[in-house]
């Protein structure tokens, strides 16, 4: 999945997608699934140099007293509720992530910079509650703290597409510079080679899985390595249940 975390429009969405497509070709592949590699070390390293990069753009003087501020898309509260097998995934994995790019950033450079946890491309009806607080009210509330600047970091999204590039890029980057906020964008994961080398090794190790052989989970942060097959009620279907492929309930 192009998504690292769990919630429904992540994950389970997708799977459902599959099952109905293969049950619709006579004969259709089993169909399977990587591990959510959000503490995957492929993907969370490029994030932490991009991360060190950004910071190293920043004006002087705006450096030191600056936030990163980790930006992923905002879910309804409820999908949240409901994401991994015990509730509240999607929020704890990326707060995983952040506290361990944190941490990594003050082993490079002595200093720990404050951070948050913010969201992106809200959409639905305006009375159904969504994760917040957004990434524009976000910088207007560092601005009234006096942050010197900020960093954001697009942890919620592994290449730039339409929501890096104009929910970021283009409306943040808007917001930071009407309020006179030094800001700079970390870059995704995109191509990066320690990223697509996870790719691949996260295909041997569900292949030794399937074989019943040994092979190292790697992960780092304080999270264990995700499941192969999604529990029973994984990231429930608010409308109902539906098939899904790569599931204990498939």
């Amino acid at each position: 999945m192009t998504s690292a975390y769990s919630s429904y429009s992540g994950c389970r969405q997708y799977r459902e997608d599959l099952a109905a497509a293969a049950a619709e070709v006579p004969g259709a592949p089993r169909l399977d699934r990587l591990r959510h590699y959000f503490n995957h070390p492929g993907f969370v390293e490029p994030m932490v140099d991009n991360t060190l990069n950004a910071l190293a753009a920043l004006p002087d003087a705006a450096r030191h007293n600056g936030e990163i501020v980790f930006v992923t898309h905002s879910i309804p509260e409820r999908m949240n509720a409901a994401s991994g097998p015990a509730g509240g995934a999607y929020v704890a994995q990326h707060r995983s992530v952040a506290e361990e790019i944190v941490d990594r950033v003050r082993e490079e450079t002595g200093h720990r910079y404050p951070s948050s946890l913010v969201f992106c491309s809200r959409s639905g009806p305006p009375q159904v509650p969504w994760l917040e607080p957004d990434v524009n009210d976000h910088l207007r509330l560092l601005h009234k703290r006096e942050a010197s600047g900020a960093v954001i970091v697009p942890i919620g999204f592994v290449s730039d597409h339409m929501e890096v590039i104009y929910d970021l890029d283009t409306e943040a980057m808007a917001t930071a510079a009407d309020i006179g906020l030094p800001c700079v964008r970390a870059a995704t994961a995109g191509v990066d080679p320690r990223f697509v080398r996870m790719v691949r090794d996260l295909l041997l190790e569900r292949a030794a899985v399937e074989r019943g052989e040994e092979h190292a989970r790697v992960t780092v942060g304080s999270l264990p390595a995700s499941w192969d097959v999604c529990p029973v009620g994984c990231c429930e279907n608010p409308r109902g249940p539906k098939p899904a492929v790569a599931g204990a309930d498939s």
